[in-house]
């Protein structure tokens, strides 16, 4: 068993950097301006599907030189939905936000089904696999490990390093006197979620470096976010990146001793359990 438990252990800490990644995505948004964005599945499955596009449909761009273009497009894409749907009822009560949301997740699933149908695409992009001991791991997932700690380390040094970053901080902290010294609240609430956005569309498009996908694929990404989000502390992106390996750990943890199908049983089982036993997560909330 123990031949069996370290390469599942090793390849579920691998992904759980991915989904680290998504539910920061998820986190960072509810950290600046209290909004839970119900749309985070469907685009973490367009960022899957721009990825398929610039690397399958005759551009032929690899998939790891493509994430620029899908993040910067993700960036564009969060600040028009933030513009449309969010920035009107940025401060009603939290289910006028919820059902925001969740009318821009039903748009893009119906365009997407429309155009895409439910069908499971593939980026079909292999780069063998690397063997240390007893250990086989395939270069996808370590490329996407390191792609999601470059991007975890480029978030922290963005937020904590530059004027921009820091007023992000100052609105997420208080944002009546971030405006009294003159920082445009309304501008760096877009550009946050734009930022959100671009953390989703990225990890969907590592996700589909991995396995395979359809328009729908997002949802069960966006539970594992909550779960994760929950888990490191909401609004606290550096421990949703923590949550997400601890995730991961148990998803290759668990079918080594029981079926797979057991795998949400215990995620959901801990995310009851942390809101019971410390709501704040096990990191805190940070600002």
């Amino acid at each position: 068993m123990l031949e069996q438990l370290i390469p599942s252990l090793v390849d579920g800490l691998l992904i759980g950097f991915v989904y680290g990644v998504a539910a920061m995505g998820l986190t960072l948004i509810w950290g600046v301006m209290r909004v839970i964005n119900l749309a985070h599945g469907p685009i973490i499955a367009l960022g899957m599907f721009g990825v398929y596009v610039l690397f399958n449909d005759g551009l032929g761009l690899n998939p790891y030189v493509s994430l620029p273009i899908v993040g910067a497009a993700g960036v564009l894409f969060g600040i028009v939905i933030y513009s449309i749907a969010v920035h009107r009822v940025i401060n009603a009560p939290h289910l006028s936000s919820l059902l925001a949301t969740f009318a821009v997740s039903m748009i893009i699933i119906g365009v997407g089904t429309s155009r895409l149908t439910t069908n499971v695409y593939t980026v079909g992009l292999d780069l063998g696999s690397v063997t240390i001991g007893p250990i086989t791991v395939t270069v996808t997932r370590l490329v996407a490990a390191g792609v999601s700690v470059f991007v975890a380390a480029g978030l922290y040094l963005f937020l904590y390093r530059t004027s921009t970053g820091k007023a992000i901080r100052a609105v997420a902290n208080n944002r009546s006197a971030a405006e009294l010294m003159g920082i445009p609240s309304s501008r760096v609430l877009a550009l946050s979620f734009g930022l959100g956005t671009m953390l989703a569309v990225i990890a969907g498009g590592l996700i589909s470096t991995i396995f395979p996908f359809r328009i729908l694929s997002g949802g069960a990404y966006e539970l594992k976010s909550f779960v994760i989000g929950v888990l490191g502390g909401l609004g606290n992106p550096l421990g949703a990146l923590v949550g997400g390996l601890i995730l991961g750990g148990l998803e290759g943890l668990i079918p080594v001793f029981m079926p797979t199908t057991w795998v949400p049983v215990f995620e959901f089982g801990l995310f009851v359990l942390i809101l019971l036993v410390r709501p704040s997560g096990l990191f805190g909330a940070r600002q």
